[in-house]
């Protein structure tokens, strides 16, 4: 039978300040861990994850035509912009369902709802924009015969159709009625996008945005948030090239934890048709939560020439320009920065009324780096119409060779009110008290070690040499327990991995303690 003696019991009091000091570093970022799983049981994130409980907002700026007359004659366009028309934008997912493999599926549905209050104007406003119908269609029949280009044209004039479209905001954002896609519906289906009403951004209002695959990263945290498929595809068949076609990264909202300032934030836009990587610019702070912020590369809409990996989105043209007609029905249509910022400046020479900068018109992320979850958020994309003289199609008439914007769009949102508070305290406060009181439990057991030593050196000459000993080796095994200590601290980034030998490193302290507390019990 075993007697505790005094020896033993600052066994104990040491084992169980080490043990506790382990506890608190292996396991203090599994709060994160545990925190960014999506899991229903996780009411913070899993409610920012399905419902987005965050302001957020999409501000639409037109480039009104200011010479649609003289374009039309071979001159270089003149623009001006307008707005912004901002929009509340509501997301929500639906058909939420969890798989046995660590996955979840999900649709994500999206409305759109006007804000006069910050809005530059109403959507009443007129602006006259390129009609695309007519000069999209027109750049598609160029290889065709010339007499069904000359029956095209016809079909124009019937129509009413021109080169310009001047139009209230409301209608060429959410579509408006028009006889000739009636008429291209019936006899040349699959041509346009729509079968009703014709409208920039009539295919986003109450739709959603295909059937998403994501790890839970209940098995990996690393994997959290990562598309695993989307509308049941593992790879995109819009591109030339293997990797162009890769869907990688998220769905764009959230990201893995842990990260550093040598991650990337990956993520794939059905919009865009394509996986986007932005990379790490600077640290920052926004309500005393750290972050990190992630902007483009200049290389993201680079052209093959001048990026090789960027081949497969060819064929290209400048610098600055995505080529997204694969998957916009062969349409000439191209996304760029606003302004044609990043991109190659012969673009702006083109179009009259252009002027770029970072500071309004880059994009932007801003993310916890220890959770993933992004604070502040400016995605700005453009959207240009490439137009030229068809013959056979008057309507075309001497149009120069130009990619035309035609509109810049902003969508942005950022964490505020209440979420603010829950945010910093069970993300930034509860950790930082977890970690230094990490550092005050090794303190604990440095103290105890030094005391050990002391008694020790006072009681050894009444020991008998085989207890002086055990007590001797006691206190060598403790001084290189926490040295392995302080190197897992200090050296070993926190990882799964990190986390399954800080197990098994508890589980061998346990052992080990158990042993030289029998080995120093009074018999």
């Amino acid at each position: 039978m075993c007697r505790i003696g005094k020896n033993t019991c600052k066994s104990i009091a040491y084992f169980l300040s080490l043990k506790c000091s382990f506890f608190c570093f292996c396991f203090f970022p599994s709060l994160s861990h545990q925190n960014t799983v999506i899991d229903p049981k996780n009411d913070l994130t899993y409610t920012m994850w399905k419902d987005i409980p965050v302001p957020f907002f999409m501000s639409v700026y037109f480039f009104n035509v200011l010479n649609p007359a003289e374009i039309l004659k071979g001159e270089k366009p003149m623009v001006e912009q307008r707005g912004p028309y901002v929009y509340r934008k509501q997301c929500q997912k639906e058909n939420i369902t969890f798989h046995p493999n660590g996955t979840v599926s999900y649709r994500e549905y999206r409305q759109y709802h006007f804000e006069p209050s910050m809005s530059a104007g109403n959507e009443s406003d007129v602006v006259t924009i390129p009609n695309m119908l007519v000069l999209g269609a027109s750049v598609m029949m160029e290889n065709l015969p010339y007499v069904l280009r000359l029956m095209m044209s016809a079909t124009f004039k019937t129509f009413k159709e021109g080169a310009f479209l001047t139009k209230p905001v409301g209608e060429l954002m959410w579509g408006y009625d028009s006889g000739l896609v009636d008429f291209l519906n019936q006899y040349l289906p699959g041509m346009i996008p729509t079968s009703g009403k014709f409208g920039l951004f009539s295919e986003f209002n109450n739709s959603n945005t295909g059937l998403f695959t994501v790890f839970t990263g209940k098995d990996d945290i690393r994997k959290v948030h990562r598309v695993d498929s989307w509308n049941g595809l593992t790879e995109l068949p819009y591109w030339r090239t293997a990797q162009s076609n890769m869907i990688n990264g998220t769905a764009g909202q959230m990201w893995p934890p842990f990260m550093t300032k040598e991650s990337t934030l990956p993520f794939y836009s059905p919009d865009a048709c394509r996986s986007m990587e932005l990379v790490y610019q600077r640290p920052g702070e926004m309500y005393g939560i750290p972050l990190y912020r992630y902007v483009a590369p200049k290389t993201l809409f680079a052209n093959g020439t001048d990026y090789a990996p960027n081949e497969g989105f060819c064929p290209c043209r400048q610098s600055g320009l995505l080529n997204v007609s694969t998957c916009r029905h062969n349409s000439p249509v191209f996304i760029s920065h606003p302004h044609f910022f990043n991109a190659d400046p012969v673009l702006l020479d083109y179009v009259q009324g252009l002027n770029p900068s970072e500071e309004k018109h880059g994009l932007f992320i801003d993310i916890h780096p220890q959770t993933g979850v992004p604070l502040n958020v400016s995605i700005r994309l453009q959207l240009n119409l490439y137009m030229k003289k068809v013959s056979g199609i008057t309507e075309t008439g001497k149009i120069s060779d130009v990619v035309m914007p035609m509109i810049w769009f902003e969508e942005n949102g950022y964490i505020d009110g209440p979420i603010v508070n829950t945010f910093h305290t069970n993300l930034v406060v509860l950790p930082t008290v977890l970690e230094y009181l990490q550092y005050i439990l090794i303190g604990l057991g440095l103290a105890t070690i030094i005391v050990a030593a002391v008694v020790y050196h006072k009681v050894k000459v009444k020991l008998p040499h085989r207890i002086q000993a055990s007590m001797l080796s006691c206190l060598t095994a403790r001084c290189i327990l926490l040295c392995f200590f302080f190197f897992f601290l200090f050296f070993l980034p926190y990882s799964d991995e990190r986390k399954g030998v800080g197990k098994q490193a508890l589980k061998m302290l346990s052992l080990s303690f158990r042993i030289k507390i029998c080995k120093l019990v009074n018999k």
